[in-house]
């Protein structure tokens, strides 16, 4: 078969001063080229060399419109000139003509007015990066954006509705009952950290009852831990003063465990369960599922993971010893000493042991209505500081307003 050949001829442009017009979208091809509109401007001025040649292409979509021109820079390469042909099949002749062509930009708004950039400019750094994102974002930040917004729209609308709440109890209530009402509560919460108190009580140890500081299966389970008390010796509580293996209120006790094996057990058993108070209030972040170690009995770590612990979450849920429940384990710690001691005990030691400062000893045992008086410390115990003793006695002196609760109430 012999080759055919085809010949091309210029014909420069296809009307006159109008080259073939080429586009080119930016964000895709069309689909369905038919439903296009376009539309030509041409620059009024004709006899300016340069202008009589500049054009602005607009075309129309159902969902976007487009602009693209011949004489800006950055859409057009002046350095470049385009042609399109025309072929025809059948007698092999190609016209080609002169063509321009335009790169098609989506017209994101129409109504763009110079007043809007001033208003953008005022905006701060933060309301431009939401816009950026409502515009060009992804899926997840447009998410977090609209999240963070609600958020914002609920917190304007609680601190509105507590102000006005607030507002309206000052009005009905006044400021004066409001103070007293604030005082009252909080020698509530203090009390929410202390064992059961019987006011009606007519023995000092019916004001709190051994039974709510340690349950009867508790207190059966601690037969065979305490048991390494019951049986210690005056050579072996040497041995453990001089490691420190114990807090200085049981080593104390321990020299006068009664003979009678009845009472020593009780006091042993008591003894064991304090010094494990006093050592489970030196933690902080439970992170062991049995963290007084194997030798305590079950139901005596639940006991305290269960009563003396609130949950946290940092990242995994948590068992921490925070300030409130050592609140709670310094007000158990004082009523299980005052049935060790007779219902009177040198509360510097406690303090010392849990190591904790003094005022906070002091407001909980005020608190638990005990009569505060000073004291010499006991021999080998800090000698040269001044002890305070607690005592628990019938009647229970009047519970008093804390310095903390005065100070408030003269500032309000």
């Amino acid at each position: 078969m012999a080759a055919t050949a085809a010949t091309w001829r210029y014909r420069g442009d296809p009307q006159a001063e109008q080259p073939a017009v080429l586009v080119r979208f930016a964000n895709g091809r069309l689909q369905r080229p038919g439903s296009v509109r376009f539309t030509v401007y041409r620059d009024k001025d004709r006899a300016h060399p340069r202008k009589k040649h500049r054009r602005i292409l607009v075309s129309e979509t159902e969902r976007l419109s487009y602009v693209g021109n011949n004489f800006s820079s950055r859409l057009t390469n002046n350095l470049c000139r385009y042609f399109v042909g025309v072929l025809d099949k059948d007698s092999g002749q190609m016209d080609v003509y002169n063509a321009e062509i335009f790169n098609m930009q989506p017209l994101l708004s129409d109504n763009l007015i110079p007043d809007d950039t001033k208003d953008y400019q005022n905006k701060s750094y933060r309301e431009k990066m939401e816009l950026c994102i409502e515009a060009f974002g992804t899926s997840k930040q447009k998410r977090a954006l609209n999240s963070r917004r609600m958020n914002a729209v609920g917190s304007d609308i609680l601190n509105t509705a507590v102000t006005k709440a607030a507002a309206n109890i000052i009005d009905a209530k006044g400021v004066t009952a409001l103070i007293q009402d604030v005082t009252q509560d909080d020698t509530q919460n203090i009390s929410v950290f202390l064992p059961p108190c019987n006011e009606d009580a007519d023995k000092p140890e019916n004001v709190y009852k051994f039974e709510d500081i340690l349950s009867p299966a508790e207190y059966e389970a601690l037969r065979v831990p305490a048991a390494v008390f019951v049986n210690i010796t005056p050579e072996e509580i040497t041995k453990k003063v001089d490691d420190r293996s114990h807090c200085s209120f049981v080593l104390e006790e321990l020299k006068f465990l009664s003979a009678d094996e009845r009472s020593r057990d009780h006091k042993a058993r008591c003894l064991w369960f304090l010094d494990t108070l006093i050592k489970f209030s030196h933690l902080k972040v439970i992170k062991k599922k049995h963290p007084m170690g194997p030798d305590c009995p079950l139901i005596i770590s639940r006991k305290l993971m269960k009563n003396f612990t609130s949950l946290t979450y940092n990242g995994s849920v948590q068992n921490l010893v925070s300030a409130s429940m050592k609140s709670k384990i310094i007000a158990y710690v004082i009523a299980l000493a005052l049935h060790i001691n007779n219902f009177q005990i040198d509360l510097t030691v406690l303090q010392n042991d849990m190591k904790l400062q003094e005022s906070r000893v002091m407001d909980v045992a005020k608190a638990m209505r005990l009569k505060i008086s000073k004291a010499k410390g006991l021999p080998g115990l800090e000698n040269d500081q001044s002890h305070k003793l607690g005592t628990l006695s019938l009647p229970l002196p009047v519970q008093k307003v804390s310095d903390n609760q005065r100070k408030r109430k003269k500032m309000n």
